[in-house]
């Protein structure tokens, strides 16, 4: 086993039943935590073990391995090397670094610090200090936790012990995640509610973007933009140019998240900026539109074309077909991009509106491949809700 990852007994590497991609990893709370208690072990002994026993967020035991560990004096440093397992996790192989200072004659506390490579929070929103580390609450807790457990015999004396987390590298990892457009800036956040990190794991994502409303609402801004992916929020981007950067959302598969956080913060108008494809699944009513979650209904769809005036035998192609890229793609040749679109997004209108209600206004933007606007279409112009 490679240096520097975890080898817990529920998630050991070389477990032959589970099937290849399905391994679980340790997030950067986790990482730093154990970095931090083999650090203060350090103080206490004298010496830094190469391998930790840890207590992650969710109460297991963990073993983790250490790596360049060594004491000087007062100060103790240890890293972490994260192990994501089989998530697709930019801050994989992240080098959790810590050093632990002993403050003689402290207050008799865990001091948690962020150092080079720890985003550094700007904007109001996060639940987080605006100035301070972007450590989140419950690893910070369980950091601290951990290291008042290893380090309780120096704490007992009254001295304090100081702990600096940071993450060569973590400036540039941080450029693959929504740090700079939530206001953390200079590198990776510190997260983690179990510690434990599942393969292609949705519970993260769904986070962020709800964290990203939240940061807009604090910001004081009413309207939020919601689009599916980066295509169609750099269309959006250019659609409404006069808001804020953090108005943007990309919400991804996570309608019901986003919707939900939009109208339980108080947006006034919400925007939705989706393709033909999302946009169908988004008029059926799906929390998560995810490709594995439902099929598209090509009863939608036809109706759809039908509205938009296409003949009969291309209707009962777009009802044999797979995708709904084919019903856009067939209407364009007939030139009724524009109806069948605005028939799509009339129909999400209608559904959202039953589904989330609230005090603001729905706007939806249809998009074409490369993310150009086809139409707009403004919930009063669904008759439905009009009347």
């Amino acid at each position: 086993m490679a240096a520097g990852h975890a080898v817990p007994e529920k998630v050991r590497k070389g477990d032959a039943k589970r099937e290849r991609g399905n391994r679980s990893g340790f997030t950067t709370g986790a990482n730093s935590a154990a970095a931090a208690t083999a650090a203060t072990l350090g103080l206490v002994h004298g010496e830094v073990p190469t391998e930790i026993e840890c207590v992650l967020p969710n109460t297991t035991h963990v073993t983790f391995r250490i790596t360049d560990g060594r004491v000087e004096d007062d100060c103790a440093h240890a890293v972490s090397i994260k192990d994501a397992g089989d998530d697709p996790d930019a801050t994989d192989k992240a080098h959790l670094t810590v050093d632990v200072r002993r403050i003689r004659d402290g207050s008799g506390e865990v001091i948690l610090k962020g150092g080079p490579g720890v985003g550094v929070v700007t904007k109001p929103g996060l639940g987080l200090d605006v100035g301070g580390p972007a450590i989140n609450p419950v690893p910070r807790k369980n950091i601290c936790e951990n290291v008042a457990r290893a380090g309780a015999e120096i704490l007992a004396t009254g001295d304090s012990l100081e702990v600096t987390i940071s993450v060569p590298g973590g400036e540039e990892m941080a450029k693959k995640t929504l740090n700079a457009r939530l206001g953390i800036l200079g590198g990776i956040s510190i997260l983690g509610t179990t510690g434990i990190v599942r393969p292609f794991s949705t519970a993260a994502w769904r986070a962020s973007v709800v964290q990203a409303i939240e940061v807009a609402a604090a910001q004081g801004q009413t309207t939020v933009v919601l689009t599916t992916g980066g295509r169609t929020e750099k269309g959006a981007m250019r659609v409404f140019p006069e808001l804020d950067e953090a108005c943007f959302v990309e919400f991804g598969d996570f309608v019901k998240a986003a919707f939900t956080a939009a109208v339980k913060l108080g947006m006034r108008h919400i925007v939705l900026g989706a393709m033909v494809g999302k946009l169908t699944k988004i008029a059926q009513g799906l929390s998560v539109t995810h490709a594995w979650r439902a099929e598209i209904d090509r009863t939608l769809i036809a109706d759809a074309a039908i509205e938009a005036g296409a003949p009969e035998e291309i209707v009962e192609q777009i009802r044999a077909a797979e995708t709904a890229r084919f019903a856009a793609e067939s209407l364009a040749e007939l030139g009724l991009t524009v109806p069948f679109h605005r028939a799509l997004a009339l129909r999400a209108v209608r559904t959202l509106r039953e589904r989330y209600p609230g005090p603001y206004r729905l706007t939806v933007l249809a998009f074409n491949f490369e993310g150009v606007p086809i139409v707009t279409v403004e919930e009063s112009e669904c008759p439905t809700i009009a009347a």
